[in-house]
């Protein structure tokens, strides 16, 4: 999808709909504990003009994964944010190479259809010149002996 929206009332995961309170009971996780993840860059959820915070069903689960890695896998703040920055900039790289992939594929269909042409317009009338070997047999010639002699 190229980012826009074809319905603007659509619901998609990125939609940010779900006040803090809200926010906080689906993940499971404080409302302090929210705001405290937003100061540190963790989890960014948009702002109303308000200034208010509103989360997407992304940042939901993005707040799942935070709370995941520092209780399960003993994770300090810290480390999850780098993890965080690595899963995004290995996705961007993803989308980046799916993109250059499409591009190069592109550019051999337009290789191939120019080659085509050129293969076209090939004079037809004109004999193609072949190489012939040169056989590595030793011939004698000797005169036949004269009669008489």
């Amino acid at each position: 999808m190229d980012g826009r929206r074809r319905n603007p009332y659509e619901l998609t995961d990125e939609t940010p709909v779900y006040v803090i309170s809200v926010a906080a009971q689906l993940s499971g996780l404080h409302p302090q504990t929210l705001r405290q993840y937003d100061r540190l860059g963790l989890v960014s959820p948009d702002r109303t003009a308000g200034r208010g915070r509103r989360y997407s069903a992304r940042d939901i689960e993005l707040l799942r994964q935070v709370q995941q890695l520092s209780q399960d896998e003993g994770i300090n703040l810290a480390g999850i944010k780098r993890i965080i920055e690595l899963e995004n900039q290995v996705a961007a790289l993803q989308a980046r190479v799916a993109e250059l992939s499409s591009a190069v594929e592109g550019a051999a269909v337009a290789m191939r259809q120019r080659e085509a042409q050129v293969h076209a317009s090939y004079r037809r009338d004109l004999v193609p010149y072949t190489d012939v070997q040169q056989a590595s047999a030793l011939v004698v010639w000797r005169p036949a002996p004269k009669r008489g002699d």
